[in-house]
């Protein structure tokens, strides 16, 4: 049994453990990216994913669970087909070298894939009362159980407020195997980063469309696994996000009891290999009960402050920031926006505006909407930019101050160095901006239990996927996520960030 500190500095990569683990996945033995179940039935929602025409700068601002005052009000019932599809469907399709290659709404590790979405609904729009599971390969829903079962996760909840009244709530898991066959161990650190890109459309398109949405990391794990139908040793629920409001869960007395379910799936490849640490590590950070879930969001009541700031030494070492204001700003809309997201390959080098870098990094770090901190995910995780290429801004490291939109001098780079730190792909020096999210692991586990490093992983991959979004809401900027030697930009930010380490990476600039 491991905790989630012991399990982060085990999964933790310098340069020396790389060589020492280098080895070579199996191609003939790659897992199928999307689960399939054998006999199962289907439902099929009538009509094309239909997303708002709100702006995505807007969409993906929502720094609490109510809409943007730039959304419409909800016209009808939640389109679940429409939100599963922009956050975890296929919303590209290319041919490269013969192959076809079809790309989903949301980046992941690898573009392997491994996070799944559940929807467990009321009656809501085509949608009878039920528990359905997403197949990104066909766009339909596997229906696990008939019946109303919102009743299951608002207890598992401890009756949190947007559980209790949303016509759907959605589980995000992670089937581990689907990422473990290139990445082993640190699978459990994608769960997250990828839940967090998923949640993060599934949230814009929500919020765009005028509904309520929020992320719900606490709950109590083995009433999701055993309405699901998992087996955690494969594959675990990671978060909740319930969407829409005025449709209360009724009371546990009209719940049918949650017989047992162990639906047969086709294999994902011929020989899954089993990596025990990340189930170990996922058990340890689960909570028991209801009450236990209620608790542990207690533990984050108290409003945190930005105690990062510190004392203004030499403004001189401060730079403000100005970003556009909702009027001037790109109208590209949330679903075309996700249409076109991409994962940039080549960077030209050339400066970015800095209006431009201001507005990326505003919109997507105002927040998450979500059960810990009173509603408003922030404080577990802080922002540092390595920039290289910004019109009137110095080369050189700044840790990121969202409430004031400023930047703090921290120290020197240059684009090799950056390349050095991100694993030696030079690609991330050739970028505009690197931005690392950190986090100090050892703090979070102390304060909030293992399950707090599952959270600071979540906020990190949620902003991660805020941050694609904003920069693919720009025609003329282009992002990608990238991994990264954590011992080395740990010391690199030190001390002005000492004790914490980089939760994730994001490099975004001109394309080649």
């Amino acid at each position: 049994m491991v905790d989630a500190r012991e399990y982060h500095e085990r999964t933790s990569y310098s340069p020396e453990r790389l060589r020492e683990r280098d080895f070579e996945h199996e191609e003939s033995n790659r897992p199928r990216p999307y689960k399939l179940y054998e006999d199962l039935p289907r439902f099929s929602p009538d009509g094309e994913p239909d997303p708002p025409e709100t702006a995505a700068l807007a969409a993906v601002a929502a720094d609490d669970a109510a809409p943007p005052a730039a959304a419409p009000g909800p016209d009808g019932d939640l389109d679940i087909g429409t939100l599963c599809h922009y956050a975890a469907g296929v919303t590209t399709e290319v041919e490269i070298g013969g192959e076809r290659y079809r790309y989903r709404a949301a980046a992941c590790t690898g573009a392997l894939y491994h996070v799944d979405l559940y929807a467990v609904t009321g009656d809501c729009g085509a949608f009878s009362p039920g528990v359905y599971h997403f197949d990104p390969d066909s766009g339909a829903f596997d229906v696990l159980r008939e019946g109303e079962y919102r009743g299951v996760l608002a207890a598992a909840s401890g009756d949190q407020p947007g559980v209790t009244d949303a016509p759907v709530t959605f589980v995000a898991t992670s089937e581990w195997w689907r990422n473990a066959w290139k990445y082993r161990e640190r699978t459990y650190r994608h769960a997250f980063w990828d839940a967090g890109t998923t949640l993060a459309n599934l949230l814009a398109v929500a919020h765009g469309g005028g509904h309520r949405a929020e992320v719900v990391a606490g709950f109590a794990d083995d009433p999701v696994v055993e309405l699901l139908g998992l087996d955690p040793d494969e594959e675990a629920p990671l978060a909740l996000a319930p969407v829409g409001s005025g449709s209360p869960v009724p009371g546990p007395e009209t719940s049918p009891d949650v017989d047992p379910i162990d639906p047969a799936e086709r294999p994902l490849s011929e020989n899954p290999v089993d990596y025990p640490l990340i189930p170990d590590v996922w058990r340890q950070s689960r909570l028991e009960d209801g009450d236990a879930a209620r608790s542990w969001r207690a533990a984050f009541a108290h409003e945190v402050a930005d105690t990062s700031l510190g004392e203004r030494v030499d403004d001189s070492d401060w730079v403000a920031l100005d970003p556009v204001d909702a009027e001037t700003a790109s109208a590209r809309p949330v679903g075309n926006t996700i249409e076109r997201r991409g994962s940039c390959r080549e960077y030209s080098r050339d400066p970015i505006s800095a209006r431009k870098f201001a507005t990326v990094l505003d919109r997507a770090t105002r927040g998450v909407p979500a059960d810990a901190f009173g509603g408003d995910l922030r404080g577990l995780v802080d922002c540092y930019c390595l920039v290289h290429a910004v019109d009137g801004i110095d080369s050189g490291v700044y840790e990121y101050h969202p409430g004031t939109d400023e930047l703090e001098w921290v120290r020197e780079i240059d684009r090799d160095r950056a390349g050095e730190l991100a694993l030696g792909q030079d690609v991330v020096g050739d970028a505009a901006v690197n931005v690392y999210l950190v986090a100090d692991v050892d703090a979070v586990v102390s304060e909030f239990g293992n399950r707090g490093y599952r959270l600071a992983q979540l906020e990190a991959g949620i902003l991660l996927g805020r941050l694609y979004l904003a920069t693919y809401a720009h025609r003329s900027l282009g992002g990608r996520g990238f991994t990264f030697f954590d011992t080395e930009v740990a010391e690199y930010l030190s001390p002005h960030a000492d004790g914490q380490t980089p939760m994730t990476l994001f490099a975004f600039g001109k394309p080649a």
